[in-house]
């Protein structure tokens, strides 16, 4: 999977009381980045639940904060495969300003799960071969 750019702007809801982004909220653009990065290549989350009754859920996550995005700043979020395995992957996701400046690096690791029984099984085809890195 290329890199995948996924536009935000930071919302009133989005901030805490000094108009800056709460830390938290990161987390929810970088949720919607990765869904809609395999929706944008025709592979949403929804159809492998559907098809294969299994979905991706984080496993863990790191976020490094590197400046603050403000009330109503454009950014964008950056999407990318690190590296991935049979049943997991590894996503690095960036959040940038528009200036160009790095706000945040996530680094979040995804395991495919049963729907039923909420354990590790192997990531179906066509998305395991579609988030292969540079894929």
């Amino acid at each position: 999977m290329d890199v995948h750019r996924f536009p935000i702007r930071v919302y009133f809801e989005d901030t805490d009381a000094g108009g800056v982004a709460y830390h938290a909220t990161y987390l929810r653009w970088a949720e919607r980045a990765r869904t809609e990065s395999l929706r944008d290549i025709g592979l949403p989350h929804q159809l492998m639940m559907e098809r294969h009754a299994c979905l991706l859920v984080v496993r863990r996550i790191e976020v490094a904060y590197l400046r603050p995005a403000r009330l109503d700043d454009a950014l964008v979020i950056e999407t990318r495969v690190i590296k991935a395995g049979a049943a997991s992957v590894e996503v690095g996701q960036d959040a940038v300003a528009a200036d160009g400046g790095m706000l945040a690096r996530l680094k979040v690791g995804l395991v495919c799960v049963s729907q039923e029984t909420l354990r590790p099984m192997a990531l179906p085809e066509p998305w395991r071969s579609a988030m292969r890195p540079g894929a």
